[in-house]
């Protein structure tokens, strides 16, 4: 059963930030964990390997509900080194996705309709908003005061680098990611995420940064100088290319810390009558498309980010991603070698996902 989400998407981006959290997130309600932390998660102890990644927690009052309903590795939305209003309204719609949606059908294109209903298929499109550093340190920085009184629950912060301007130069680019990583780091946060996974940002047009390497690479090593024995994971999506992921894996398994798996699915998005669904240019057409048709190509990074970690004999932890609503989905993940499995979608029209997977896991 879909209860309300906590993320209200007949609400605009601004007025989710300044009233959510919404439905029983907002309830007042708190899960205590008694027991002993006992999961690892880059040297933290935590109470459930289990949290939500970044998207829908889009300020502190958002992550401590998260926390405070037991997902106990949670994700700040991404954030820049200055602000950046969001994409017009709307932001999140439901989409039309029979069975998987594999690439194949990702490529001919998506339908919207009319209501939430299960199995969840929704696109979402923020542009990665940002809001003026001096506000989201202060929150952050709060937050993390707030998390360190409690145990077994872990702060992560999502960053990403920007070209501000058509003539930044790629040094200019990786300054921004390293001003975005101190900028973070001062946050005391426990560990950061970097968005490697976002459209247009590296050598190639339209390529997203983690397909180009050696830019990548750079990135990471200047990230990791800048922020010292903080972790750090980058966010990455659905490879189809095995020797891509291979050699992206081979250059910055050894240097960062995680890999988050993935993403979104991107799929061109039209309403019922044909028209472009999310307002805006034509940059707008194609839009991420998660939920749980998009399980099977997160499951599949997992079983290939593990095969590729014993391959290359790293020890970089994986995060899993996508598709995750039910708490079966949750040790299905595990199964496939997910250290730590994150639920968005499932997350926000279940505020008990976490309470549910944190009684079977005492059972198990």
């Amino acid at each position: 059963m879909l209860l309300t989400p906590f993320y209200d998407p007949e609400k605009s981006y601004e007025e989710n930030y300044k009233k959510g959290p919404f439905g029983d997130f907002a309830n007042g309600k708190v899960f205590k964990n008694e027991e002993e932390a006992k999961y690892n998660f880059l040297g933290f102890k935590v109470n459930s390997p289990f949290g939500i990644p970044a998207g829908p927690l889009i300020n502190g009052n958002f992550m401590q509900a998260a926390f405070e309903k037991s997902f106990n590795i949670c994700v700040y939305k991404t954030v820049r080194t200055r602000e950046k209003k969001c994409n017009d309204w709307p932001n999140v719609l439901p989409v039309k996705v029979e069975g998987d949606l594999t690439m194949e059908k990702a490529r001919q294109g998506l339908i919207t309709k009319k209501q939430f209903t299960e199995p969840l298929a929704i696109t979402n499109s923020f542009g990665n908003p940002s809001y003026d550093p001096k506000i989201w340190q202060a929150d952050i920085v709060e937050l993390v005061k707030w998390v360190n009184k409690r145990k077994g629950q872990v702060v992560c912060g999502m960053i990403e680098g920007t070209r501000w301007s058509a003539d930044f130069t790629e040094q200019d680019f990786l300054n921004d990611w390293v001003l975005a990583a101190r900028l973070m780091n001062e946050t005391k946060v426990h560990v950061i995420e970097a968005n490697f996974s976002c459209p247009n940002e590296g050598n190639e047009v339209k390529r997203l940064l983690c397909f180009d390497i050696e830019q990548s690479f750079r990135i990471v090593e200047a990230i990791k100088k800048e922020i010292g024995r903080t972790p750090l994971i980058i966010k990455i999506p659905y490879f189809e290319n095995e020797i891509e992921l291979q050699e992206m894996v081979q250059k910055l398994g050894n240097v960062v810390d995680g890999f988050s798996a993935i993403n979104t699915i991107p799929s061109t998005i039209q309403d019922e009558k044909g028209n472009q669904a999310l307002p805006g240019g034509e940059w707008r057409l194609r839009s991420g498309v998660c939920g749980a048709p998009i399980k099977w190509a997160g499951l599949e990074m997992v079983r290939r980010l593990k095969k590729l970690r014993e391959e290359f004999g790293y020890s970089y932890t994986i995060i899993g991603v996508g598709g995750v609503t039910t708490s079966e989905d949750f040790f299905e993940y595990r199964k496939a070698g997910a250290d730590v499995v994150m639920s968005a979608t499932g997350a926000m029209w279940n505020p008990y996902l976490a309470q549910e997977i944190a009684e079977r896991l005492k059972k198990s």
